[in-house]
């Protein structure tokens, strides 16, 4: 909207600003005939502004208006804080952003169809907009990002930013909402005293909460409780701001039984938390804001259109007073640019104004440069020289169409035909001598040098390039081999720091609710096939129903590693109890899979062989583990699991294949035998093909499964070796097909390569709706099949049919006569779960998963039905497309495993899991120590009577010993940086009664015996000594760790709460996953935040006046002091208590300990916390 030429007298400059800034306003006479004007008392609000104007410098004057919408008022605007735009909403729910300071319009679009837009927020990546029942974010060009809806009795009217992820909205409801940006999703409910927060705003100390009664609270930033309090008026509060220590207020005071407009703005200092001297002002204030330039200016605004600056401790002067030339009647909204170089404000009639102090301004410091639509421009074509030789025909534009074109053809039928050769030059000729058949002639120099006509074939990597060594020492030919690896499959590493893993964001990986496997632990490199047996339900089921007395069984330990995988949301589990069960099988060590440390660093390893193997040896060892026998193999306490029969298992039952196998020798004697199989392997056909043979995915299947091969075998009827065939039928299918790609060498990778692109050729060809090998048209159908129609396009795109030749689903069916008939795209069979071999030589390669997640999972992780494939790489989980699954690039992502379901597959078993773990493992039971009978015990076991109910109290404490020392290494800076943190294994767990007449009695005291190799057993911290853990020589009530893990999952699943110091690194080492509610860390009650943590025998000392850990650690009487320092918490801050009562304690506690460097006195010394104190006594053994 352009307001130049307007009369004088409507308030609008029909000149622009002049650059050159006068110290006095000018004011012809002949503007204002029969005025009489008095310099000391100017109505600056009824006064016409001159042409031209001159202001004083740091002042403002109106530099352009625009219309967002004619007659809808203008309800909230916003300083874009990354770009050069100004964002306007209005009543309406429109949006409108205009660029720069001449107000262009850049976007304009629709937010909301029936609420107005009531607060602005931008992002870097998107812009929020806050209306009464809903949170939108929304490009910069208008798109949807999210849409967060809140409950329909809420009244929202403000947000507030605290960091980049972290978001604050309030209402007139008696809670404020926390919600993560990175998740969308609500993390915290914070109830407030007062409702109707309608103004938020936050410093370095304080949230700040604007209430409709009058009162402003401020709150601390980590627990949002209210710390301070004032009550500014008695009516309403309209607006406020916070700059330095001083925090300024307007708004309305009851008088005469209505609400009028304070003119006195309340003035607080924050450091001595009271009012100070009101300031008084000479218009009615609505909106106030600090502009803190050289000073700290505070612009006051009437809705009238008035605006005075002042300084918040000094005197409002009349003559700082200006109008802003609003065309409707009421100002609605107001705000100041992060550079204070600009103000924005919003009228009742839907303009906006944009007031500066210079013609040149920014709003930002540092803006990004914006992105702007291209122009709608109509390219003319190049004109082409038909009698160029080097002329590309390709510049010639090639109409659509439907039919098929000519470039369609097969390439197998196709023979390249390279340009006739130019004539050679005459003057070459001519000069030209002749030696035998051999010419030589000088360089007439009619061309440049280095001119080819073609551009020379680049040479395709090979299936091995990665090993090769770039030839420029610099690196520059490196970089490809990095790029070419996405960055989603790329070998994902924790980065440690001196707080270990405390402060790396796992979230940054895992957006989702699914757990991933940290990968830092030896033999670790099935990660991706332990997820895949995961997201198999009748798989999951069976482990967890599954418990035995075998020491080392993958079933339960699997079982077990599936509960946490279960009960996690997004954060990481470790492998590291069901790995190290893994590493005791002695078949695992003779097929060689178990990886020494080296082999894994190194990447020598083929990984995609050795997963395959992995493959075969997890379903043989389950099948043998989880058949139900009677006898001494149930555990004790343990219920029966529901599956399968006597002698038979779940995992025979969904992979198993009975086979046929037939030798037939040259004399005649056929040898028929039955087997079983769980899996199978592709098999190829011979390399030697000339040209290479188009086939599909199912005739592979088919032969590898129905295998004939000729061999050397002993015959019974010739007694001696004899050339026989040996043919395969299968006589039954599985449920669950398993296929092993068999991808181990550049051979079976170039027959990929190739069927891939002959499937790419064929997918083509039905593409254009021709075919040109059958010379028919395609149906729609037939297409129809071929696309996906998860996404809901008709046909799939270029990229997604490049690198595919496995099908999505496949049809298995036996014949009468029993002859396996398989074939493509139909849905008998669907893909389940794909696992790929990524090449990279800077790691060594890595094993990755795509896994079709079904509906049950997403109905317990999120709520929701729907499936969804996800990469999975150790602890990066990321949402893909279908199509993703089955692209294989053999350049650097090489198919491994195969996984094949039946449709409906969770309908033919029980999925029903009931909790194999029961109260009898908590009894007695005998020690492995053979010495243990001579030496007391040191605990006493719970009675029938005794077992823990929810809510019970239990100290825990444990001892650890390292089995690998820390790899790190020191920087040229002379920092030092973790690259493997040393591998700790759990030796000694206590558990105490924490209530009841034996309160302090330990129930569980077990030393946990190890077979493997201990590098430091840390006496000075754990009181572990060499010989403790061996059965042999252990005079301690020694276990297993799967007993001792037993019963604390016992105790997890009844609900007692684990009272300790330091529990998340207990839990960790342990392998357990417990809810937040069941654990009450000493560590935390008695730390203050951004502070040190404080040690259990310092607060042992402070606290209970006892000096515990004195040579050596103690386990039992650790968890005792746990539960006493809780006790006295309790005492410290009862329910309902005071927080700033218990603060003065913990400062109390910092003070000391500064003091006493954090170190306890020695016996001797007279120092003391406190002298009297009495506690109850603990009862000893």
């Amino acid at each position: 909207m352009n307001f130049e030429g307007l009369d004088p007298s409507l308030g609008e400059y029909a000149a622009p600003l002049h650059p050159a800034l006068d110290a006095a306003l000018e004011l012809p006479g002949s503007l204002l005939p029969g005025v009489e004007l008095d310099p000391d008392a100017v109505a600056m609000d009824a006064m016409a502004v001159p042409d031209p104007v001159h202001l004083m410098e740091g002042m403002y004057s109106e530099l352009h208006t625009a219309v967002s919408d004619v007659g809808v008022p203008v309800a909230a605007s916003h300083f874009d804080l990354h770009e050069e735009m100004l964002w306007v909403g209005n009543h309406g729910g429109h949006a409108t952003s205009f660029f720069g300071p001449t107000l262009e319009r850049y976007s304009s679009f629709q937010v909301n169809s029936s609420d107005d837009i009531r607060q602005i927020q931008s992002l870097e990546n998107g812009v929020l907009f806050l209306t009464k029942t809903s949170l939108k974010c929304m490009s910069r060009g208008g798109l949807i990002i999210f849409d967060y809806l809140m409950d329909e009795a809420e009244d929202m009217h403000s947000l507030l930013l605290t960091d980049s992820s972290t978001l604050l909205v309030a209402g007139l409801q008696n809670h404020v909402v926390e919600i993560d940006l990175n998740t969308v999703q609500e993390t915290q409910k914070y109830t407030v005293e007062v409702p109707g927060i309608t103004v938020m705003r936050q410093s370095n100390r304080f949230f700040f909460c604007g209430h409709t009664s009058g009162k402003v609270s401020l709150r601390d930033l980590r627990t949002f409780v209210a710390e301070h309090e004032f009550d500014a008026y008695s009516g309403s509060l309209s607006d406020f701001d916070v700059h330095g220590n001083l925090l300024v207020t307007c708004g309305f005071s009851s008088r005469m039984n209505g609400l009028a407009c304070d003119r006195f703005l309340k003035v607080y200092d924050l450091r001595m938390m009271r009012a100070t001297t009101p300031l008084q002002v000479h218009i009615d204030p609505f909106f106030l804001r600090f502009i803190p330039t050289y000073t700290s200016r505070l612009a006051i605004i009437s809705q009238t259109g008035q605006c005075q600056f002042c300084e918040p401790t000094g005197l409002a002067n009349p003559a700082d007073i200006f109008h802003v030339n609003t065309v409707g009647p009421l100002i609605m909204t107001f705000d100041v640019s992060a550079s204070k170089q600009a103000l924005a404000f919003g009228d009742s009639e839907g303009c906006v104004h944009l007031w500066a102090d210079s013609p040149d301004v920014t709003f930002n410091a540092y803006s990004r440069e914006t992105d702007f639509a291209l122009p709608c421009m109509v390219d003319t074509l190049p004109h082409l020289d038909w009698n160029q030789d080097l002329v590309p025909l390709s510049l010639i534009p090639v109409p659509l169409t439907s039919d098929a074109l000519l470039s369609d053809w097969p390439a197998a039928n196709s023979a390249p035909a390279p340009r006739r050769a130019p004539p050679v030059d005459p003057e070459i000729l001519r000069t030209m001598k002749k030696v035998g058949f051999i010419g030589y002639a000088p360089n007439p120099r009619t061309k440049l040098r280095n001119q080819i006509p073609y551009r020379l074939k680049e040479t395709d990597n090979e299936f091995d390039s990665f090993s090769q060594v770039p030839e420029s020492p610099i690196g520059r030919e490196e970089e490809p081999h990095l790029y070419m690896v996405a960055k989603k499959y790329r070998k994902v590493t924790i980065k440690y720091s001196k707080l270990g893993l405390e402060d790396f964001d796992f979230k940054h990986y895992n957006k989702t609710l699914f757990a991933g496997l940290e990968p830092h632990i030896p033999n670790a490199y099935c990660n991706c096939m332990i997820q895949v047996l995961y997201f198999l339900e009748p798989v999951r089921c069976l482990v967890q129903n599954h418990l035995c007395q075998k020491e080392f069984c993958l079933g339960c330990e699997l079982g077990l590693l599936f509960h946490m995988l279960d009960l996690s949301r997004g954060d990481p589990c470790q492998g590291s109890n069901f790995l190290r069960a893994f590493r005791t099988i002695p078949e695992a060590s003779a097929l060689g899979l178990i990886l020494a440390d080296s082999d894994e660093a190194t990447g020598k390893v083929n990984l995609g062989r050795l997963i395959q193997s992995w493959n075969r040896f997890i379903l043989t060892q389950l099948h043998q583990e989880t058949q139900e026998q009677e006898g001494p193999q149930a555990y004790r306490g343990a219920g029966g699991s529901g599956f399968g029969t006597s002698g038979d298992s779940v995992i025979g039952q969904l992979f198993s294949c009975e086979m046929e196998n037939c030798s037939m020798c040259r004399c005649g004697k056929e040898t028929v035998r039955v087997s079983s199989t769980l899996l199978f392997t592709l098999s190829y056909p011979e390399s030697t093909e000339k040209p290479a043979k188009d086939y599909e995915f199912a005739q592979i299947l088919k032969r590898s499964i129905c295998l004939e091969q000729n061999t050397q075998a002993w015959c019974e009827n010739c007694e001696k070796y004899q050339p026989t065939v040996q043919t395969r039928n299968i006589r039954c299918l599985p449920d669950v097909l398993v296929i092993n790609c068999e991808v181990n060498s550049s051979k079976e990778a170039d027959f990929w390569k190739t069927q891939a692109e002959f499937a790419f050729q064929r997918a083509l060809m039905k593409r254009g709706g021709f075919d040109i090998t059958k010379g028919k048209e395609i149906s729609l159908g037939d297409w129809k099949e071929l696309g996906n129609p998860d996404t809901g396009h008709l046909y799939p795109s270029v990229e997604e049919l490049k690198n595919v030749w496995i099908p999505y689903a496949i049809k298995m069916r036996l014949s009468k006569s029993k002859e396996l008939d398989v074939c493509n795209w139909s849905e008998s069979e669907e893909l389940m779960a794909t696992v790929v071999h990524i090449l990279d030589s800077r790691t060594g390669g890595s094993l990755v998963g795509h896994i079709k997640v079904g509906e049950t999972y997403h109905q317990r992780k999120e709520g929701v039905t729907h499936q969804q494939w996800y990469l999975f790489n150790d602890f990066l989980i990321e949402p893909v497309d279908k199509c993703e699954a089955v692209q294989f690039d053999m350049s650097w992502k090489v198919p491994a495993i195969l996984y094949y379901a039946r449709r409906n597959l969770n309908a033919k078993y029980n999925l029903v899991i009931k909790n194999p773990i029961e109260a009898n493992v908590l009894l007695a039971e005998a020690s492995l120590a053979r010495k243990q009978r001579k030496c007391h015990a040191t605990f006493i076991p719970l009675m029938l009577s005794e077992m823990p109910q929810a809510g019970d109290l239990v100290g825990l404490d444990a001892e650890f010993v390292t089995l690998n020392e820390e790899e790190a290494e020191l920087r040229s800076d002379g920092t030092k940086s973790t690259i493997k943190p040393s591998q700790m294994s759990v030796a000694r767990i206590t558990c105490v009664r924490g209530q009841g007449p034996n309160e302090g009695v330990p129930f569980i005291d077990d030393y946990i015996s190890t077979q493997e190799q201990v590098v430091d057993y840390l006496t000075q911290y754990s009181g572990i000594k060499p010989g403790d853990l061996d059965a042999k020589i252990s005079s301690k009530h020694l276990t297993t760790l799967k007993s001792t893990y037993l019963k604390l999952r016992f105790l997890i699943d009844v609900g007692v709460k684990f009272v300790g110091h330091g529990l998340q690194k207990d839990f960790r080492v342990i392998n357990l996953m417990v809810p937040k509610d069941q654990v009450i860390d000493t560590v935390y009650l008695f730390h203050i935040p951004r502070k040190r943590m404080i040690s259990l025998r310092f607060l042992a000392w402070y606290f209970l006046d006892l000096k515990i850990q004195g040579e050596t650690h103690d386990s039992i009487e650790d968890a005792r002091t746990a539960l006493q320092l809780y006790r006295k918490y309790l005492e410290l801050s009862p329910p309902g208590a005071e927080p700033e009562e218990f603060r003065k304690v913990l400062k109390g506690l910092y003070e000391k300990g500064r003091k006493m460097d954090w170190r306890v006195p020695e016996p001797d010394s007279q120092s003391s916390p406190k002298h009297g104190a009495v506690f109850p006594p603990v009862l000893a053994l």
